[in-house]
């Protein structure tokens, strides 16, 4: 092999490994906006638009994005394409093979039905915002004069710092288009009346204001120097080429000349965008005896042809200082202007750096060193952006490791204790990890009574509980479930129990009340019950509305759409890792009706591993979605306008390890056994009771409604959805045979362990009295509206239906049903008068 292919294949190896910082790009638009798609390949407008696609980068680019979407080759296939496929769909495919972790999005260009910053979460670990200061000059001068004053250059100043004051700390840069303005040359000495006149000028004209006059553009960018000095913040200055509204004559770099030379600003770290192309020697120079002046060759790669783009870069750092160099895109409305971006960058540098170890530049070692360099490391330090992205480089990857046990404590710094409430809330204390290992993992942590007494809307004891602040427990964690979390760098999590003291339970504890319960049947009948969950959740976007935020869906696909799972791919990709590596099996993934609502599919296991594994994969979906800036949110009916999400529970019987729900050659009753049916017929006998510990909110009654398939009616059938208990024939069952039921009255807000012990309890009950089950129900029930009885149409039903349930009380504990029905109660009073409450339970489910 040649020392270059040689070369070539450790340097690209290198470079296809980077997750990459976009360190200058701008806002994405809706499919509808009306801005054309061909400015995704050229920076021309009007009629010059319509010739650029016989330019050289058109002609390559075009077949870059076809290839991409495995298309037509032209631009009718790829729009054809774009058509059929959705926003969320080719932004995930393009985000996805750029590769780009963190997004800095110069928020100044206004266009049509541009989608707002935090939108961008969906496609990048992190998105960060840079100032345009002139635009802000201008939204200021656009509004109303405050207090019916009159614009003079004092009050402008004056309310311009004060807003860029405000802001500069959620900016990571500030950004200046004076090139496309007045150009380049700014004055460092300009004078105020100047500037005063120049405002005065601007505001005769028609709004919206468009500043041009250049004292006024010098002013401005000395006031931003100020500001930019005292937050630490760097500036970007366009250079270069750019549209047909700028003279390229005026964006030669090396007009700043004035100002970097002027002591005032030396401190300043200034960054000449888009290689400031055709002057990237100019640039490279500036950058080789400026401290202050940085390079990012965003724009000029990928819009010239190939040739023109190495060039580009090899001047760039003909003079520069590697760790001067930084890699953009300058994307804007398209996703395919931040895959193409990408894509041409990694094969630019990669030439760049062959040609410069071929040359003796650049030995393999520090080309690869480069590659790092221009890609991630510059920008990551640069930026400050330490604390988003991970030391190596790469994105922190959201899965989680098994803790190997020969592995010193000493790397981890804290460990989280979790348990879940009553009120089905995840809640957790973190210990230093030294104290763990040496008090913790033995003696457990101080909890308060009160903690199983609280509720969805009050972090104290419900009156009713007999629970409060007057008392302690130990929370021992199950050392069986600790594992690291690499969302949270350096520590763990685990589960626990609550003990009186080490070693005596408590009675409240709902892990203990399944085993417990298990105990009984296993004991009793010699059985273990299986359980497989169904989970339903909606994916949520922050937006800005009318001033405030808001949460709205994800994206707006039907059932099972191809495109909602495009769009969500990523993201459940890493759910998916992040479970397999903990041992917790999903049979399937799929869009669900509701917009934005998504559905995982868990394996079946023994119940008690079951209700864990729910409460880490709720915990794993909710963490992924944070990392993509979205919330992950299991409430029955966050919207009330929308499909609701349950946590259906899918039930079997094990004996020996081989499920004998299912009917045998002597029984085939509906498809089960003679054991099976007892089973589910006890849990069809205390359904309503059940309801209180399995919909435990009165928002949990807005989604079991008929027609809805979430089972309103007090009935069972073999595969019908609208019935709240259903037998389940999965594939590989023979025909006439049932292996399972669903119960569909379980949601998100349920306490899994708790859910579990009840259905577990009931179904003992109807073994111990041999009870049968009703004929099934093989149509819609609501048709059999007034001939078949309803189930609970909102919590105070449930809740009496427990309270009159003697059994159901006496295998669960007396006392914990008691705090419990306190739970439910309060939960009925809070939310009974506050009508919209239930908005804010996205942030606790």
């Amino acid at each position: 092999m040649s020392m270059r292919r040689y070369a070539e294949e450790m340097v690209r190896g290198a470079i296809e490994k980077i997750d990459l910082v976009d360190s200058h790009a701008h806002n994405l638009v809706s499919p509808d906006s009306d801005f054309p798609f061909l400015r995704c390949f050229s920076e021309a407008q009007g009629d010059a638009l319509q010739q650029s696609i016989h330019s050289l980068s058109f002609k390559r680019s075009v077949r870059d994005v076809a290839e991409l979407y495995g298309c037509e080759k032209s631009l009718r296939g790829v729009e054809a394409h774009r058509a059929s496929s959705g926003l969320h769909s080719i932004s995930s495919k393009c985000f996805g093979e750029a590769r780009i972790s963190a997004l800095l999005i110069d928020d100044g260009i206004v266009l049509d039905k541009m989608l707002d910053l935090q939108s961008h979460r969906s496609f990048a670990l992190v998105v960060r915002r840079i100032v345009r200061i002139e635009r802000l000059a201008e939204a200021i001068l656009d509004n109303e004069i405050p207090n019916g004053s009159k614009w003079t250059l004092d009050l402008f100043t004056k309310i311009f710092k004060e807003k860029l004051n405000s802001i500069a700390g959620e900016a990571v840069a500030l950004k200046s288009v004076a090139a496309y303005r007045s150009g380049l040359e700014i004055n460092p000495f300009v004078e105020k009346k100047d500037a005063e006149e120049g405002l005065s000028e601007v505001l005769s004209c028609e709004k919206p204001i468009r500043i041009q006059n250049k004292s006024l553009i010098d002013y401005i960018f000395l006031c931003s120097l100020d500001i930019a000095l005292c937050f630490d913040l760097p500036i970007q200055i366009h250079t270069g080429f750019g549209d047909s509204d700028l003279d390229l004559r005026l964006s030669n770099p090396l007009h700043l000349r004035a100002v970097l030379e002027d002591k005032r600003y030396s401190k300043c770290r200034i960054v000449l965008l888009h290689a400031s192309y055709p002057f990237s020697k100019e640039a490279s120079y500036l950058a080789s005896v400026y401290s202050q002046v940085y390079l990012d060759f965003g724009l000029a790669v990928p819009k010239l042809s190939v040739h023109g783009m190495i060039s580009s870069v090899k001047e760039l750092l003909e003079l520069a200082p590697i760790k001067k160099v930084m890699f953009s895109t300058d994307g804007y409305a398209f996703p395919e202007t931040f895959y193409l971006g990408a894509k041409r960058a990694r094969e630019v540098v990669l030439s760049v750096l062959c040609d410069a170890c071929d040359d003796g530049d650049l030995t393999i070692a520090e080309a690869i060193e480069a590659a790092e360099d221009i890609f991630k490391q510059n920008a990551v330090q640069f930026y400050k952006l330490e604390g988003d992205i991970s030391n190596s480089g790469s994105i922190v990857p959201c899965s989680i490791v098994r803790e190997d046990s020969s592995a010193s404590p000493n790397v981890i710094v804290f460990v989280r204790i979790l348990w879940v409430d009553t009120s089905g809330q995840h809640r957790c204390r973190a210990v230093p990890a030294k104290r763990f290992h040496e008090v913790v993992k033995q003696n457990g942590i101080g909890l308060t009574f009160a903690s199983m007494g609280m509720t969805s809307s009050s972090d104290g004891p419900a009156y009713g509980t007999d629970l409060t602040g007057v008392g302690e427990i130990r929370l021992i964690p199950d050392l069986s479930t600790k594992w690291k979390i690499p969302w949270a760098q350096k520590e763990e999590m685990v589960l626990a129990d609550m003990h009186l003291k080490p070693g005596e339970t408590w009675e409240y504890c709902p892990r203990e009340t399944l085993r417990r319960i298990s105990k009984v049947l296993r004991d009793e009948f010699n059985l273990e019950m299986d359980a497989g969950f169904e989970n339903e959740f909606y994916l949520l976007r922050s937006v800005s509305r009318e001033g405030k935020d808001d949460w709205v869906p994800f994206d707006s696909t039907p059932y099972c759409s191809t495109s909602g799972f495009d769009a969500a791919s990523h993201l459940l990709q890493e759910v998916m890792s992040a479970l397999q590596s903990i041992k917790i099996s999903i049979e399937q993934v799929h869009a669900e009706s509701g917009n934005g609502q998504f559905e995982i599919a868990m394996g079946h296991t023994i119940c008690n591993h079951a209700a864990d594994n729910l409460i880490l994969t709720r915990e794993v979906i909710r963490a992924v979605a944070r990392k993509h800036g979205l919330l992950a949110t299991f409430v029955p009916k966050y919207s009330l306008d929308d499909i609701g999400s349950g946590s259906h529970v899918h039930i079997s019987l094990l004996q020996n390890g081989k499920n004998i729900f299912m009917a045998s050659e002597e029984t085939s009753r509906h498809g089960m056994s003679k054991v099976g049916e007892e089973f589910m017929a006890g849990v069809f006998t205390h359904l309503p009771s059940i309801m209180a510990f399995t919909a435990p909110l009165p928002n949990s009654y807005d989604r079991i409604q008929p027609n809805t398939w979430s089972g309103a009616y007090l009935c069972w059938g073999k595969e019908n959805r609208e019935a709240p208990l259903r037998t389940s024939c999965p594939p590989g069952i023979s025909e006439g045979l049932v292996s399972n039921f669903e119960i569909k009255a379980f949601d998100g807000c349920a306490n899994p362990h708790l859910g579990l012990a009840v259905i577990l309890a009931a179904g003992i009950d109807g073994l111990r009295r041999h009870l049968t089950l009703p004929e099934p129900v093989g149509t819609n029930p609501s048709s059999l509206d007034g001939k078949i009885q309803r189930l609970p149409k909102e919590l105070s039903d449930s809740v009496d239906a427990l309270e009159k349930d003697a059994i159901l009380k006496d295998f669960i504990g007396e006392k914990l049903v008691t705090a419990v029905i306190g739970v439910r109660k309060a939960e009925i009073d809070y939310y009974s008068k506050n009508k919209d409450a239930f908005h804010q339970l996205i942030h606790r489910y």
